[in-house]
């Protein structure tokens, strides 16, 4: 939603997604009040894992994605009515796939299918590729037209916020796998912590 707002300059949406982002800090913390509830008073035996569920409320970042999200809508709102530049176009792809990535592992994590999460993460290289690209055309954009920095600033942020969202969602399947099986996966990916989360 927060892409679609951005292509179609819809300021109106871009609200409506920065809005929901408060549902999900709520639904957020009811889960993890529910979890404490039933660590608190029922006593769960080991093979329940609260502890990993609980870890996967708050570290597997289902909230957090909402916040990239809310960063996407407010760059939106930043930018109105101006012509977006031609990098724009690897943008949806790149949000097809991490939408795709997020919407499998939680069916994964629903199924209890550790092959699943096994395999989702290798699609992050797709979306890193396309990040790559972006931030090399909108390189190559800022030379050549230095009145598009601030723009291309807003566009590598949003770039960046998908290619968090791909990075999360392998936090998802590491910890479905562990859920699952008791195995501690770490899967391999690129440390892109150069920017610091969410300026906006």
């Amino acid at each position: 939603a927060a892409i679609e707002a951005l292509e179609k300059h819809d300021a109106d949406a871009a609200t409506w997604v920065i809005a929901n982002d408060r549902d999900i800090n709520d639904m957020e913390q009811e889960i993890s009040n529910l979890v404490t509830l039933t660590i608190a008073t029922q006593q769960p035996v080991a093979r329940d894992r609260p502890t990993t569920m609980t870890s996967f409320i708050r570290e597997a970042a289902l909230e957090r994605m909402g916040d990239y999200a809310k960063g996407i809508a407010r760059i939106t709102v930043r930018i109105g009515e101006k012509e977006l530049l031609p990098p724009i176009r690897h943008i949806l792809p790149m949000t097809e796939v991490c939408v795709d990535m997020l919407h499998r592992a939680i069916q994964a994590f629903v199924e209890r299918d550790a092959d699943a999460a096994r395999s989702i993460p290798k699609e992050d290289d797709q979306v890193d590729e396309l990040f790559n690209t972006i931030y090399r055309e909108l390189m190559d954009q800022m030379i050549a037209n230095p009145g598009s920095v601030d723009q291309a600033n807003h566009l590598l942020w949003v770039a960046h916020n998908l290619e968090r969202v791909a990075d999360r969602v392998t936090n998802v399947c590491e910890r479905i796998v562990f859920v699952v099986t008791g195995e501690l996966l770490e899967i391999d990916r690129t440390d892109d912590e150069w920017f610091a989360d969410e300026p906006w």
